[in-house]
């Protein structure tokens, strides 16, 4: 399989309401062709960026259903699928395929603590419902299940898993996880703060919650690592973790700093979903300074 494809800056896609709170059509299509004009390789739909866990069935469908009308067939598209129960995974993956999706990603189950034998038989039924590739997404610090290496290597006996997008924190584990699978699998760096590190010590791509707020600075960090020139690609990742560090810095959640920061862009993509906190008060005069750090660094490498 050519794996070319999956290999690039590929945003996690935001949840887009409308006034009422509700999933819109018009807007998540907004959003669609503002990433599709900054050139990132594709979009990975449905996962925590995309408030996941607080959409009904019904909802996550629409979602995936909207982008795919807009950008199948021009960027490559990734459904994921993880739900607490494996039927309405088993759903979602399916009709990801229905769409035209290029591969199916999930999360191992939550809220119950899982036994190995149990995550393995969840990813796998998903895996038997569809033709499509598979890419395994291990992300400890919100399942409460770290992927180990004995279960990695059981899963990649499976033809259909091409891909882990690896979102726990060490380093490592990006390391451990190419060192095993080898050249033909694709390791997607999940944590935005370690991009370049990632890269360097194995990742052959990454998917991340904030590369859509900023695709600029992250399509030039790839071209640095691409290009062997560490260190603008060490600065660079300095300047995006100044910025990850003031999105995270207000009362709300990290996902409505970032929707007020593409409001002030010319993208109305709506604010969160409760329990995710919406900025107010006095934080909504900070997001000026925000969008002026991306700007600032977006211009300090232009060109």
């Amino acid at each position: 399989m050519n794996l070319e494809k999956y290999k690039g800056i590929i945003p996690a896609f935001y949840a887009c309401y409308d006034e009422l709170g509700e999933i819109s059509e018009s807007r998540t299509k907004e959003l669609c062709n503002y990433l599709y004009k900054k050139g990132v390789k594709g979009l990975y739909v449905g996962g925590s960026s995309g408030e996941c866990i607080y959409h009904s069935l019904e909802e996550r469908k629409a979602t995936l259903k909207y982008v795919a009308q807009q950008l199948k067939g021009k960027l490559t598209l990734i459904a994921h699928v993880g739900a607490p129960s494996t039927r309405d995974s088993v759903i979602l993956a399916k009709y990801a395929e229905e769409l035209g999706y290029d591969a199916v990603s999930a999360i191992p189950p939550i809220y119950f603590k899982f036994s190995e034998s149990s995550v393995y038989k969840y990813w796998t039924e998903i895996m038997d419902a569809t033709t499509m590739p598979f890419i395994i997404y291990n992300i400890p610090q919100t399942t409460g299940f770290d992927l180990s290496l004995n279960l990695f290597k059981k899963l990649i006996e499976n033809e259909k898993v091409i891909g882990v997008k690896n979102s726990s924190m060490p380093v490592m584990d990006i390391e451990r996880f190419k060192a095993t699978a080898g050249d033909n699998f694709i390791v997607f760096n999940g944590p935005d703060e370690q991009y370049v590190s990632g890269r360097i010590i194995g990742a052959d791509s990454g998917i991340g919650g904030t590369y859509a707020v900023m695709p600029e600075l992250f399509l030039m960090a790839e071209k640095f690592v691409s290009a062997g020139d560490f260190a603008n690609a060490r600065k660079i990742q300095h300047d995006i973790n100044d910025i990850i560090v003031a999105l995270c810095s207000l009362n709300g959640s990290l996902y409505s700093t970032i929707k007020e920061v593409l409001k002030q862009n010319g993208v109305h993509i709506g604010s969160v979903r409760a329990p995710l906190e919406p900025i107010s008060g006095d934080d909504l005069n900070k997001i000026a300074g925000i969008k002026a750090l991306i700007d600032n660094a977006i211009q300090k490498y232009k060109g």
